[in-house]
């Protein structure tokens, strides 16, 4: 049931949400090294929201008032402040997605593409029949019947944030650092309290502490990133193997990878270009094991690959994958280079096994894969058959 305004208890939330918001601008708190999707993500979910509380504050300071020129404000406006809920709460979920499994899956994307379709046409719609909200001859707002879809649809959204991360986590100790569950919260209990009442606005300023949140954790976990590719760097190997899997004992599948004929790459095509490889190798690891676990860059062009609560007995599918997805990158690649991977793998368990000597194994069986790659290849990545051939 709707309520009287309290104009200055919305000025108050949305003035101090807009000053967070640009503090958070200001100081480029959005800027995430190595993650540039990520950053652009979260820099235009920053400006929607900017304008979400100025928008917020225009609505509900015409409220009430007479002519059609606050008529149309009003419809206007608040149009916008139900697109922004839908876009900024899609825009979570999806970051959230991608941080997690570096891409959306093309279902996700569809999923989203159907909601934003139907609420979309549903406020087109409103502006001829108003099904949603309407705006009545005194100029003031009213919930409509279909208000409560765009409600459920947030809460079925915030949920499943909730349900992707937790499932996720449990595999990938690694998403300690992006804790989903600390900003959904404030966006849950602020449709919650607002469903409640129309007279005070929270989602503004809920949105701006989730926000906040995000920043803070993203950037807390670039200290745990390899600045050039976006993988994890050795700093988080320490604390993955001698804090979570010696805390809690379990079997993991662990694997060395070394790129091929690195050092003819940074010789004939620049160090600029070499660096370009090791993005494009970063990226396809990560890809390939999305949330099943952990890509860590240990050393140039040296990655290791951790898959806690592995239950398998055989890890060669991971390589089978790895190099089939390194030769889809190469054919249709325009680089003057392919690129390929000695890969080395092992499955421990840390209940009997001596997981000091995790990373020497891995590295053992990383370089005798390397050896065997250099038997049937010269130096320069061709193999003896055809330089031969070519003599």
């Amino acid at each position: 049931m709707d309520t009287a305004i309290n104009l200055q208890a919305v000025y108050v939330t949305d003035l101090v949400g807009i000053t967070i918001l640009v503090v958070i601008l200001a100081t480029r708190g959005w800027n995430l090294p190595a993650r540039k999707d990520e950053s652009h993500i979260l820099l235009g979910l920053l400006l929607f929201s900017i304008l979400n509380c100025i928008a917020d504050i225009y609505v509900f300071g015409c409220d009430g008032l007479p002519g059609l020129k606050y008529y149309y404000i009003l419809l206007i406006g608040n149009s916008y402040l139900y697109f922004y809920n839908l876009i900024v709460g899609i825009g979570i979920i999806y970051l959230i997605i991608k941080h997690i499994d570096r891409k959306a899956k093309g279902w996700h994307i569809l999923l989203f593409w159907i909601i934003v379709t139907t609420e979309a046409v549903l406020l087109i719609i409103n502006f001829f029949n108003p099904v949603v909200f309407r705006i009545d001859e005194n100029n003031t707002y009213h919930r409509g019947p279909y208000y409560l879809l765009f409600v459920i649809i947030g809460f079925i959204l915030i949920f499943y944030g909730y349900l992707y991360y937790l499932i996720n986590k449990l595999r990938n100790p690694s998403l300690r650092y992006f804790p989903v569950i600390g900003f959904l919260t404030p966006i849950l209990l602020g449709n919650a309290i607002q469903m409640q009442s129309y007279g005070i606005s929270l989602l503004p300023i809920s949105f701006t502490v989730a926000f906040s949140a995000i920043s803070i954790s993203l950037q807390n976990e670039c200290i745990y990133i390899d600045k050039l590719t976006g993988v994890y760097n050795r700093y988080e190997l320490d604390k993955v193997l001698k804090g979570h899997i010696f805390k809690r004992k379990m079997r993991i599948a662990a694997l060395m990878l070394d790129l091929n004929d690195f050092k003819s790459i940074n010789d004939e095509f620049s160090h600029e270009e070499g660096d370009n490889a090791l993005v494009a190798f970063a990226s396809i690891l990560s890809e390939t094991i999305a949330a099943e676990g952990i890509v860590i860059r240990f050393a140039g062009d040296e990655f290791i690959i951790l898959i806690p609560k592995f239950k398998g007995n055989d890890i060669s599918i991971y390589k089978e994958q790895i190099n089939a997805n390194l030769e889809k990158y190469n054919e249709t690649s325009s680089k003057p280079y392919k690129l390929a991977a000695a890969i080395g793998g092992k499955i421990f368990d840390s209940r009997h096994d001596n997981m000091d000597d995790l990373v020497s194994q891995i590295d053992s069986l990383m370089y005798s894969d390397k050896k065997a790659y250099y038997t049937d290849h010269d130096r320069r990545g061709r193999k003896h058959h055809s330089k031969k051939a070519a003599e």
